[in-house]
Parts: structure tokens; sequence; C-alpha cells
């Protein structure tokens, strides 16, 4: 089997201190021939998620925690701690809860099942068929994260079966709509169920944290914050008429035209004490020559206006530093031979800390500049209003000398060249309501990825075979670090 030398280096380079609790019983086992089984394991609930169709147009969340529920039964959890529950037959939440001492409490994990929309023809394979293709596994979801949801129910299982007892209950919460759609599952779980996911902390998996360059990973990063996501709608109107005679007020020309301003603009460069502190690691070790000099000149007192602008060449830099808005889907028009009455557009916006979604619509309102396109705020459940929200991302929580440890210490031994930083994520996850509940939640993803190769939310969407196996460990070895007796 071609992972066997992947999995045995992995346990070789174990720490020491994880590799000894072996011995006692009752604790894993650091076994390359235990990693291995459970290696299997991890394949098949991964290909059976992938190969279950969760996006929102067409899919059905519940049928995918339906599966993952039957294994959790066989494995021999009680049916009590195995909770299916949700708003409506196709958003059903799992919940399981694999029992500890009660000595600390619990820790929760928290993964979403739902994906984003896929189609076929776009896809140089079946979107929803998991396929093994040179090193590499592609189907909806494999990145985003469907690997994360199989990494997490292996680890629980396992511990079951090997009679695990930790210092705290394990709680996992397998979700729905992450990605859109009416059911939030951590929203909805919080509001009816808050006793079931009630935890000192929480681990997600959203991510793909180790960043690699050409290959070599590079950074491992721990998100301690996240930018705020928004929808808005650009829409114009106007009297249309027969195509023979055009018009300059065309809906869609000026809708066009309001959609190059917006693409010529840029948001004002903004430094917090997260992405201060990336900045200032990366400068000392991982950036190299003009790269490193910039980090370090961005972070005077003023930013160096020529830095800033060398570093915003690159679009990683821009979507840490400054808020982020794109157009992401068109609509206009009604017929082939009438000028269009009605043109819309979405726009996608990932807000800077410390900015509300109602200011970052005013300021839409000012970049667009025309007063015959009215900019609305589209809420999660796809409500349209005239004025945005007050919301603003929610505040880093404290990064624990528990979680940094664990995480520090078996990163070393993954990823020997990554340096373990904590990261302002550009994008959003389902961090952002348990943070705003009062549950300290920390993000990191173990698989290594090629900066020019993440494929999350695109066209043939892939993760490496090896990361896979390599997360599967990680994952299973970080919750026992983080509960042992």
């Amino acid at each position: 089997m071609r992972i066997a030398p992947v999995c045995a280096a992995l346990a070789a380079s174990l720490p020491l201190a994880v590799a000894q609790a072996a011995a006692a019983p009752g604790t894993p086992a650091a076994a390359t021939q235990a990693d291995a089984a459970y290696d299997g394991l991890a394949h098949d609930i991964f290909k059976q998620l992938i190969e279950i169709d969760t996006s929102d147009s067409t899919g059905n969340v519940t049928t995918a925690a339906a599966a993952l529920e039957q294994r959790f039964l066989e494995a021999g959890f009680p049916a009590a701690d195995v909770q299916l529950l949700g708003p409506n037959e196709r958003k059903k939440n799992l919940v399981v809860r694999l029992q500890g001492s009660g000595a600390k409490r619990p820790v929760l994990l928290i993964g979403h099942l739902d994906v984003v929309e896929a189609r076929r023809e776009d896809w140089t394979s079946d979107p929803y068929k998991l396929l093994e293709k040179d090193g590499f596994y592609y189907g909806r979801g494999t990145i985003d994260m469907k690997d994360g949801d199989a990494v997490m129910a292996t680890a629980l299982i396992r511990l079951k079966k090997e009679g695990y007892h930790g210092s705290r209950d394990l709680i996992a919460a397998f979700t729905a709509d992450e990605e859109g759609g009416c059911c939030n599952g951590v929203t909805w779980l919080l509001k009816n169920h808050r006793g079931l996911i009630d935890a000192e902390f929480v681990l997600n998996q959203d991510d793909w944290s180790v960043m690699a360059v050409h290959g070599v990973p590079r950074v491992a990063r721990l998100i301690a914050t996240e930018k705020l996501y928004a929808d808005y709608q650009l829409s114009v109107t106007n009297k249309g008429g027969h195509s023979s005679v055009p018009r300059p007020d065309n809906a869609i020309y000026e809708l066009a035209h309001a959609l190059t301003r917006l693409g010529h603009f840029q948001f004002p460069f903004e430094l917090n004490a997260v992405n201060r502190a990336y900045f200032e690691q990366m400068a000392d070790g991982v950036a190299q020559g003009q790269e490193a000099a910039d980090m370090r000149a961005i972070l005077k007192d003023p930013p160096d206006a020529q830095a800033v602008a060398r570093l915003s060449r690159d679009p990683d830099n821009v979507s840490v530093t400054r808020t982020t808005c794109v157009a992401t889907r068109l609509a206009g028009g009604h017929a082939n031979n009438a000028l269009p009455q009605r043109a819309d557009a979405i726009v996608n916006c990932r807000i800077f800390p410390g900015h509300s979604k109602e200011d970052i619509r005013q300021l839409l309102v000012k970049v667009i500049n025309d007063p015959q396109i009215t900019v609305r705020y589209v809420a999660d459940d796809g409500t349209v209003s005239d004025r945005g929200t007050d919301e603003q991302a929610v505040p880093p929580a404290p990064l624990r000398p528990d979680v940094m440890h664990a995480l520090t210490t078996l990163s070393a031994a993954a990823w020997p060249r990554a340096k373990v930083i904590p990261f302002l994520d550009p994008g959003a996850s389902d961090a952002k309501y348990t943070n705003a509940a009062g549950l300290p939640t920390y993000t990191f993803g173990g698989v290594a990825v090629d900066r020019d190769e993440v494929r999350a939310h695109g066209r043939d969407e892939r993760v490496a075979v090896a990361e896979f196996v390599k997360w599967n460990r990680f994952f299973y070895r970080y919750v026992t670090e983080l509960t042992q007796p």
C-alpha cells in the first residue's frame, strides 16, 4: 500500500511523550500497525462522505449525518451519546460525545458537512465520486472540509475502541449550512441545545493550515481571529426598450461600470495584534530578502508606503491586511431582443475586524458613486435589506498554553520546517458563532497545501493522499494530548 512509508515515517517521528503513552493501559497506542488500520477507516469514511451530495441546492446534509451516526453506533457509542437533530429533514446535525472522567470541562470539535455547489460539466471528474490519482484525492469537499470530518470521526471511533478515558468529554458536532443556506447548524445548536455542545474551548478543523512553498511546508497557521463575511446586492433598473435602439443607460452597462469602479478600488491597509504578530514572525526566518524587509517595514509607525505597495501585489497579503469585496454573481435582462430593464450583482465582502456590515455597505455606496444603483445587504438566509447590521468580527480568543504546546510539539514532528504562527483568517467559518457564544475557538486543519494550489470552492478540488494520512494521525494525537488524564 502506497501510504505505508509515510505512516512509518510519521510514527517514528512522534514526540517521545506521546509515544510513551502507549505503554499505559487505556491510553492510545502509537503503533504503526494500529495507525494503518485507522488510516483505512478514515479513507472509508472520507469516501462515503464525498459521495453523498451535501450541497444546498441538490444535496442532503442529513444523509451524511445519518451515515456517521450509524458508524458511531456500530463502534459502541451509547445511543444517548449520538444525537441526530436539526430544524428540518434535510439539515440535521450530528452531535457525538465520548465520555471522559469529567475532571475538566469538555472540548468541542466542530466540522461542517455541507459543501459548495459543484457542476459536473465544470470538473474533469465527477465531483461527487472520490477519485485517487497521481497522489491526490479529488472530489467536492476533499479539502473543505470532509477530510476534517472523516479525521474527526475516526479519532473518536479509535479512542472509543481503545477504551480511552480522558480528563474531559470530547464532543463532536457535524453540522449543516456553513457554506450558506437557511439553517446554520452551529447557530441552531447553540440556540436550541446549548447544553449538548457546551465546552471549555473548541477545536475547529475548517482550514488547510499548513502552507507550503514549492512543496515545502513553511507555515502552520493557527487561526486566532477571522474576517467577517457579508453579501451585498447591487441593483439597477430602468425602462428598457427595443434592442435595435441602444441606449447609454442600459442597466447592464450601468452595473458593469459600477463593478469596474469597485474592482479598481483598494480598501485601506490595516494592522491589528494578530496580523502584526503574523508579519513579525514571517519576517523572522520564513520570508526572505525583499519580502522579509517589506514585512518589517510595514510594521513601522507609519507603515512604509512602498513596502505596503510591494506586498499588496500578492493577493494573499491583501486578504489579511484589508477588507476585500468581489463580485461573485451576475443577472440581467429579460429577453435577447430587449434592452435590460434590470441588472443585479452579488458582491461578497470579507470585512477586516473593527468594521460593521453597515459600515461597508455605506462605503460601497461611496465607491460606486452612482445614484441609479442601490446597494442592499443580503442576510445569511437570503433576506435583502436596505441597511446592513452592526455586527463586527469577534475579538480573538486568548491563546491557550495547552493548545499551543500540543500544536507546536506535534507540528514539529509532522512538518519540521513549518513555523506555527497565529493567523488572521481572510475567510470565515463557524468559529465566529462559537467565539461569539463565549466558547474560545482555535482553528487548525492539518494538511499541507502549496499556496498556489488551494482549490477549495473551485474546480477539481483535491487533497494530497499523504497529507490526509498525516492529518488523520496528527488529529488523533492532538485531541489525546489535550485530554490526557
